[in-house]
C-alpha cells in the first residue's frame, strides 16, 4: 500500500527524501518504468529509515498544494508502517489524524480509495477488523479492481474467522497481482490458516526469492521461521530469524520468534536477552507473557511476576491508542490470573464479531479455567476443526476432554499437540507429557470412541456457524451455542456480575455482524476414514502436518 501511494505522489510531483544521512540530491521524478519499480517491488516493504525519510519530507510540505489529498494519504500510510515497523503505536494516533485530512479533502467516496485502504490497515492493526472490513469492502465495492483493498480485506476476514471470505480475496488478489511478494506472504497466510502448510511454505520461500530488499525479505523469512516453529522445527526456526536479523536487526518479532526457539533448544539465556531486546524494541503485551512464562518454567517466579505485570501494564497503554490486546490479555488471565475475567474479555470479542480460530481456542480454555467444561468444549471443537492446527489448541482440548473423562479423544488430541509440536510451550508441554503418560495406552481393542469425533470417521463437520463476512448471507451452520444452551455470547453484565476492571473493557463495535467461525476454510482436506470400516491398513494423514 505504502509502495502504491509514493508512487502517485511521485507521479504527482512529491519530493520523497531518500534514505541515511547523506547530502545526495533528490533523484529527479522517476518515469513509468521507475514507477512500476516502486509499487512492484523493493518500494513494497520500506526500512525504518526510508519511512523516516518519507515522513520528514511529507511533514515539510505545506497544506493545501495541488492533489492535497494524496500527501495526507501518502503521511497517514508512512505513520502507520512506522507504527507497526517499531511496535510504536503513537504513530497510529498520528496515522489516524492525517488519514482524515485526507478523506476531508477527498472524500473516499468521491474516488479517494488510497485513504481508505490506509484506514482498514490502521483499523486491523488495531484489531478492529469488523471496521477494517467495512473500510476495505467500500473500496472493493467503488473499484473491484484497486488491489491494495484485498490485502487489508484478507487480514480483516482472518480477523474475523471468516477464512472461506479471506480464500475468496486472496484469489482475487493472484489475479490482479500475480506472483508479487505481497500477494505471495497473503497467500502463505490464507494456506497456514486452511492447514496447508507445505503449500504455505512452498509461497513464503518464492516470497523470499523474490524479495527487492533487506526489509522484505527480513518479512519474508520471519513468515518462513513461523512455519518452521508450528512444524516443531526450532532449529530450522531459529536459522531462518537469525538470517532475517541479519538483515533487518531491529525486527522485534524476528527476535522474538529466535527467543521462542533458543528456549526449545535449551539456550535459554540467549531466549531471555532476545525476548528483553524484543520488548525494548516494541513493548508488546505477547512478548512480556512469552517471557513470563519462560521465566516460570525455569522456578524464576519473581521474574516472572514482574513480566505478568508488565503484560497488564501494556496492554493499558495500547489501549490509550486504540489497540485492542484484549485477547493476550485474556490468555494471560486464563492461565495465571482471574479466569472469569478472562471469559467476560473474550465474550466482548466474540460479540465485535471476532471469532478466529485463536479466540475460539482462547474463549473454550478460558471457560474450562472458569469452570464451565462441558460449554468450554464446544469451542475447542471450532478450533480444532479442519484447518488451522494449532499444538496449543489441541493441548486445551485434550486437557478439557480429559477433565469430563473422555479418556480416548484426550489420548489423541494431547499426543497430536506433541507429535505436531514437541515445543508449543515451556509450561505446557510438561503437563501434557505427564498427562499422556496418566492416560497411558488405550485398552485393549480400543475404546468405542478412539477417534474422538464424527467427521473423524466420516461424519458431518464441526458446527461452524454465523453469517459470512463477505456477502452477509446466512449459512446452515448454527453457532455451537445455540439450541438455548448457556454461552459466552453474551452481554458480561449478564447474571448480575460486576467486572473489577471495567475501566479496561474492549470497546464495543458498532458493527454486530456475525461472521463464521474458523471452520469455514473453504475446502479443507477432510480426515480418512477409519481404517477398519474401510477395510485398510493404511495410516491416516495428520492434518497440518507439513513434514
Amino acid at each position: 500500500m505504502i509502495a502504491s501511494l509514493v508512487a502517485g505522489a511521485v507521479a504527482t510531483g512529491i519530493v520523497v527524501a531518500g534514505t541515511g544521512r547523506d547530502d545526495r540530491q533528490p533523484p529527479p521524478a522517476p518515469g513509468p518504468a521507475a514507477r512500476t519499480v516502486l509499487a512492484e517491488g523493493p518500494g513494497a516493504a520500506l526500512s525504518a529509515g526510508e519511512l523516516s525519510a518519507l515522513i520528514a519530507a511529507q511533514e515539510q510540505r505545506p497544506a493545501g498544494k495541488a492533489g492535497g489529498h494524496l500527501p495526507w494519504a501518502v503521511l497517514g500510510s508512512a505513520y502507520l508502517a512506522q507504527g507497526a515497523l517499531l511496535g510504536d503505536r503513537t504513530d497510529f494516533g498520528r496515522a489516524e489524524r492525517a488519514l482524515r485530512r485526507s478523506l476531508e479533502a477527498l472524500p473516499g467516496e468521491k474516488g479517494n480509495a488510497d485513504a481508505q485502504v490506509a484506514m482498514a490497515a490502521l483499523a486491523n492493526a488495531r484489531r478492529d477488523f469488523a471496521s477494517a472490513r467495512r473500510w476495505a469492502e467500500s473500496v472493493r465495492a467503488r473499484s473491484p479492481e484497486q488491489w491494495t483493498a484485498y490485502p487489508a480485506l484478507i487480514d480483516a476476514y482472518s480477523g474475523l474467522g471468516s477464512y472461506a471470505a479471506a480464500a475468496k480475496a486472496l484469489h482475487t488478489l493472484e489475479e490482479l497481482r500475480p506472483r508479487t511478494v505481497q500477494t505471495l506472504l497473503r497467500g502463505s497466510q490464507v494456506h497456514r490458516d486452511n492447514g496447508r502448510y507445505e503449500d504455505a511454505e512452498a509461497l513464503a520461500d518464492e516470497a523470499v526469492s523474490r524479495s527487492g530488499g533487506g526489509t522484505e525479505r527480513a518479512r519474508a523469512l520471519y513468515r518462513l521461521g513461523e512455519l518452521a516453529w508450528e512444524r516443531g522445527e526450532p532449529g530450522r526456526a531459529a536459522a531462518y530469524f537469525d538470517t532475517a536479523l541479519r538483515l533487518e536487526s531491529g525486527h522485534h518479532p524476528s527476535l522474538a520468534g529466535r527467543g521462542r526457539a533458543s528456549a526449545a533448544l535449551g539456550r535459554t539465556d540467549d531466549a531471555l536477552r532476545d525476548y528483553q531486546a524484543a520488548i525494548e524494541r516494541a513493548p508488546l503485551p505477547e512478548y512480556a507473557l512469552r517471557a513470563g512464562e519462560l521465566y516460570e518454567s525455569l522456578g524464576m517466579p519473581g521474574e516472572a511476576r514482574a513480566h505478568y505485570e508488565k503484560v497488564r501494564r501494556l496492554a493499558a497503554k495500547a489501549r490509550k491508542y486504540g489497540v485492542s490486546e484484549e485477547l493476550t490479555l485474556a490468555r494471560y488471565e486464563a492461565d495465571h490470573g482471574q479466569a472469569d475475567s478472562a471469559v467476560r474479555r473474550l465474550a466482548l470479542e466474540w460479540k465485535r464479531g471476532h471469532r478466529s480460530a485463536h479466540v475460539s481456542d482462547a474463549l473454550g480454555w478460558a471457560l474450562h479455567r472458569a469452570g464451565r467444561t462441558e460449554e468450554g468444549l464446544k469451542y475447542l471443537k471450532r478450533a480444532t476443526a479442519p484447518g488451522l492446527r494449532s499444538a496449543l489448541s489441541l493441548y486445551h482440548r485434550g486437557e478439557i476432554e480429559r477433565a469430563l473423562g473422555r479418556d480416548g479423544p484426550a489420548r489423541r488430541h494431547l499426543r497430536e499437540a506433541l507429535r505436531l509440536n514437541p515445543y508449543f510451550s515451556p509450561l505446557l508441554v510438561p503437563r501434557a507429557q505427564r498427562a499422556v503418560s496418566v492416560l497411558g495406552d488405550p485398552p485393549p481393542g480400543g475404546p468405542a470412541d478412539v477417534e474422538g469425533e464424527p467427521w473423524a470417521t466420516g461424519g458431518d463437520l464441526p458446527p461452524e456457524g454465523g453469517e459470512t463476512a463477505e456477502d452477509g448471507e446466512r449459512t446452515a451452520d448454527r453457532d455451537p451455542a445455540e439450541d438455548g444452551e448457556r454461552t459466552a455470547d453474551r452481554d458480561p453484565a449478564e447474571d448480575g456480575e460486576r467486572t473489577a476492571d471495567a475501566d479496561e473493557r474492549a470497546p464495543r463495535d458498532r458493527d454486530e455482524d456475525s461472521p463464521p467461525g474458523p471452520g469455514d476454510s473453504g475446502s479443507p482436506r477432510p480426515r480418512e476414514r477409519d481404517s477398519r470400516e474401510a477395510g485398510e491398513t493404511r495410516e491416516p494423514r495428520e492434518a497440518g502436518d507439513a513434514r
